[in-house]
């Protein structure tokens, strides 16, 4: 699971990701609004904390872009504003729960819980799939016909994404962010090489798919032949 925190504080955003990283949360992190903005609409994330006073761009703000957009990735608005009209406000522009600071960790996680189990209710399938390969997340598991194999973290991450952007070509910071993280400073080389990985399972499974290069931009997931 994906979590994207939005959080001007430094220390309070690198203190709670390290704690939902150990509770088995793959988690983003960002200090402004426009960064926020721009990995939620970038990143399929399960959920997303968002502070409401944030630089660049404020948190309602940034919740009502996203809404307007027809993203529906589930938002915890984290705020120390609680009175009761910051409240209203909130939840009536899209939020899913409004948790006031300061709040104990053990409670966000619980909230976390509550909002994606509500949001995964209401999806059809979370396994993404394109021409008949599919995969599955939690068992990192790639499948296309009888055949299967279990991916890498990294590769797991990798087609997930593609699977879920189909036939979009994908700039290289896009695919960086959401495999490493928004604040790594992991080399590009890395991800040619994980390309190269992911293509050959794609290769070891017989998938009528593709990975793309785009020269100067990045890799695009497309279907190779008719079914």
């Amino acid at each position: 699971m994906r979590i994207l925190m939005i959080e001007d504080d430094k220390e309070l955003c690198e203190n709670i990701s390290l704690m939902l990283k150990a509770s088995g949360y793959e988690t983003d992190t960002c200090y402004t609004g426009s960064d926020g903005l721009f990995l939620a609409q970038n990143t399929p994330y399960d959920a997303i904390i968002l502070d409401r006073m944030l630089p660049e761009m404020d948190g309602m703000s940034v919740l009502a872009t996203l809404r307007r957009q027809n993203i529906r990735t589930p938002v915890i608005l984290a705020t120390a504003l609680d009175r009761l009209h910051d409240r209203i406000d909130g939840l009536d522009a899209g939020a899913d729960d409004y948790l006031v600071k300061p709040f104990a960790v053990e409670e966000l996680m619980a909230r976390i819980r509550a909002v994606t189990r509500r949001s995964h209710s209401l999806l059809p399938s979370r396994r993404p799939s394109l021409a008949g390969l599919s995969f599955d997340p939690e068992q990192r598991l790639l499948t296309y016909g009888t055949d299967s194999l279990t991916l890498s973290k990294r590769e797991s991450s990798l087609i997930e994404f593609f699977l879920r952007n189909p036939q979009r070509t994908l700039p290289r910071s896009q695919i960086l962010s959401y495999v490493w993280g928004a604040c790594s400073e992991v080399e590009e080389g890395n991800l040619d090489n994980y390309i190269h990985f992911l293509r050959r399972r794609l290769k070891t499974i017989g998938a009528p798919v593709h990975l793309t290069t785009v020269h100067g931009i990045g890799y695009r997931l497309e279907v190779t032949e008719k079914l």
